[in-house]
């Protein structure tokens, strides 16, 4: 059909991949194969728009390469950081690391930013926004932090860690969407992917 839309997410992460599948949408998983490095002098919003839009881009290119006739082909692409007193957080580089940044987290505050991209395959239509969380953490030791970074849990996650998982325990409360910390904020992305297809079916 014309007007019926297929989606492509730009991500292999399960949470994005399941949170879609719940919303009743089968995308085609094609993950982006880019550098996650941040911009240099940027602030967080403009970090993680930059970064979702390249990844949206990069699949672009290589999905059009080789699906070079594909109309009605929208791709989402999203980024999170971690950001706490001047200082962006992404992924931790090894254990050190991620036990330098939840150290710097524990008894504060600090804010979970995910950009979003929209970019419509082989078309010049594309959106990019950005969500918030301001995310509270509670009292922690160096020996639980050292227990936790030997699981798996923290090494593909902004900030080291994942609000869903284990490290919960640790979090007292959130300010805004929790989908937002997950890195997948389904309600602005449902009201700005329709908005994005004018009504068209997916």
């Amino acid at each position: 059909m014309k007007n019926k839309y297929k989606l492509i997410l730009a991500s292999g992460s399960p949470r994005r991949i399941n949170m879609m599948k719940e919303h009743g949408l089968d995308p085609i998983v094609f993950p982006a194969d880019i550098e996650e490095n941040p911009p240099l002098k940027k602030g967080m919003n403009e970090t993680v728009m930059f970064l979702a839009l390249k990844k949206a881009l990069n699949v672009e290119k290589s999905w059009l390469k080789n699906n070079p006739e594909s109309e009605n082909h929208i791709i989402i692409a999203a980024d999170t950081i971690v950001y706490h007193d001047g200082e962006i957080m992404g992924k931790p580089a090894d254990f050190e690391d991620g036990k330098r940044m939840l150290l710097k987290l524990k008894n504060t505050f600090h804010y979970v930013v995910t950009g979003v991209a929209l970019v419509e395959a082989g078309v010049n239509h594309k959106k990019v926004f950005v969500e918030t969380t301001k995310v509270f953490f509670k009292d922690y030791t160096e020996a639980e932090l050292e227990e936790y970074l030997r699981t798996d849990e923290a090494y593909d996650k902004a900030g080291a860690y994942a609000i869903q998982g284990y490290f919960s325990k640790y979090v007292s409360r959130i300010e805004g969407d929790y989908n937002t910390v997950v890195g997948f904020p389904w309600d602005r992305i449902q009201k700005e992917l329709n908005n994005f297809i004018g009504g068209k079916n997916i």
